[in-house]
């Protein structure tokens, strides 16, 4: 893939877990052959940097001779603890095993565009509510899976609930239906109707309607926004610039019987009830905390960022650390690698949120393991302010950035961690591109020839309310955060304070001294 900085190569392993020793090779290789940034993306996948024609073949060449067996064909993602999660309400391997083979099969794979994806979530421990998905399906019990289309948990299309055959040949008939459309199809292109049909087989008769058609909804996450192409059906839409499927709250569909009331505005670990699965805010024994006892900074109790000690079926545990905006230097990772081993670790796995899940450790080795991280530069906790924001490259790692992304970043999350509304989503991006987050946030700061854009609940590409220079948007950030501070109301959340404070306002803001 051609970016600012040069080819990037997205690496997927089939195994999905490398040995310590195999990451520092590929590190190495990234040094050789790249700019030496190694990234994990938020679907989990790992990203080498600043590639150019030549030395992407010899850094294959490299993967190759490292015994690096690597996913192709259509992405079928679950999570990266998938059969030995003791949270999850069914283990999604064999499924989205049973969905390869019949891709395979059926000779799909030359036939769908490089972004058709299918996601299989067991609902464990390891969140993939946010990965967008051509097919989403989400156990709903042991045995039944629920099927939606064409988005994110919050604006995929629900089509209904299958046993696993079903589900298997359901997906099928509607990844047939994207290849009729030809490389560029996407299942936001087909009319519901169609995407019905296309679920109809032999098994047809085990599926059954979904017991709610209300989207679930997270107000603080900026999961709701503005929409300019029509979708699947009803009043759906989606940003043609970013693929990005998107449902308005106001759907309503032909043949639908009224759902029962559910919120539409409920805390984000708690999406009204979940429409998919039924999950709820998880809490851990104590037993399962922290890789440190004693320190409550490690907690995920009430978190589900996969950051911290995670518990596994066999008694064992996964300790998840996370790239800072999820990115890092190969040396950098080399050392903790190098950590890694010393302290046991048997493998690492990456994982979605952008993080690396450390393979082998007992719980005093991940304690010491996870301070090694912290002297590093790794993030360790899920309070840490860096988990909230999402940053590019920017300039001048990237041709195409106009500000410093990743710096502006830094320094927001160091001067104002603390101060930051943690209802407040907060995207900044060297240009309108927005390839750190295609969505839209509550506020985004943007480079562009003017400086610092800042755009209120919208995209990188969307209308800026105010501007700064370039070298003061993170001073911009903390004027605009003190703005908050007086003028949100009790029952407001940042994201709605302002949308109405309104452009004048913030451009006073962020014109003081």
């Amino acid at each position: 893939m051609q970016t600012g900085d040069g080819l990037l190569v997205r690496i997927n392993p089939l195994a999905g877990e490398l040995a310590p020793n195999t990451l520092i090779g590929l590190c190495e290789s990234a040094q050789r052959h790249g700019n030496g940034i190694v990234e994990v993306t938020a679907r989990g996948s790992i990203q080498i940097r600043g590639l150019t024609a030549a030395s992407a073949c010899l850094l294959a060449e490299e993967v190759d001779s490292l015994g690096i067996a690597v996913r192709s064909g259509v992405p079928v993602d679950t999570s990266p603890l998938a059969g030995i999660d003791p949270m999850e309400i069914a283990n999604p391997a064999p499924l989205a095993a049973a969905i390869r083979l019949a891709i395979a099969e059926a000779g799909l794979a030359r036939r769908l565009g490089p972004k058709v994806s299918v996601v299989v979530d067991g609902r464990g421990q390891i969140e993939l509510g946010a990965i967008l998905g051509d097919v989403r399906l989400v156990a709903v019990d042991g045995e039944h899976w629920r099927l939606s289309a064409a988005g994110d948990e919050t604006s995929a299309r629900l089509i209904g609930e299958f046993d696993a055959d079903a589900a298997c040949v359901a997906t099928l008939g509607i990844l047939r239906a994207i290849a009729a459309l030809g490389r560029q199809g996407r299942a936001r292109d087909l009319s519901l109707e169609t995407v019905r049909v296309a679920t109809k087989g032999p098994e047809a008769s085990h599926s059954f309607p979904p017991p709610s058609v209300l989207p679930d909804i997270s107000p603080t996450r900026g999961e709701i926004r503005p929409a300019s192409a029509p979708a699947l059906a009803g009043e759906a839409k989606h940003e043609a610039s970013s693929g990005n499927v998107v449902l308005s709250t106001t759907d309503t569909v032909a043949e639908r019987t009224e759902a029962p009331k559910l919120p539409i505005s409920p805390l984000v670990e708690e999406m009204s009830g979940r429409t998919e699965g039924g999950a709820k805010k998880r809490n851990l024994s104590s037993d399962a905390v922290s890789a440190n006892d004693s320190n409550s900074e490690h907690s995920r109790a009430t978190d589900s960022s996969p950051i911290g000690i995670l518990p596994l079926t066999d008694g064992r545990i996964a300790l998840g650390i996370a790239l800072p905006f999820g990115s890092i230097d190969a040396a950098t990772l080399i050392d903790f690698c190098i950590a890694a081993t010393e302290h046991g670790a048997t493998g690492i796995r990456p994982a979605p949120s952008r993080t690396l899940l450390i393979m082998g450790l007992d719980r005093a080795a991940a304690a010491t393991l996870t301070a090694t991280a912290k002297t590093l530069g790794l993030v360790t906790s899920p309070t840490d302010p860096r988990i909230r924001i999402a940053a590019c490259p920017g300039a001048p790692a990237c041709a195409s950035g106009l500000i410093a992304a990743r710096d502006v970043a830094a320094e927001i999350a160091a001067d104002l961690g603390s101060d930051l509304d943690t209802t407040l989503s907060l995207h900044v991006s060297g240009c309108a591109k927005g390839c750190a987050h295609p969505g839209p946030a509550a506020l985004t700061i943007v480079g562009d020839e003017k400086g610092a854009a800042f755009v209120v609940g919208g995209t990188a590409k969307g209308l800026p309310a105010a501007y700064t220079a370039g070298y003061e948007a993170a001073r911009g950030m903390g004027r605009l955060t003190k703005l908050l501070a007086q003028e949100r109301k009790p029952d407001e959340n940042a994201a709605a304070c302002l949308a109405r404070l309104g452009a004048k306002r913030l451009a006073q803001a962020l014109a003081q001294e």
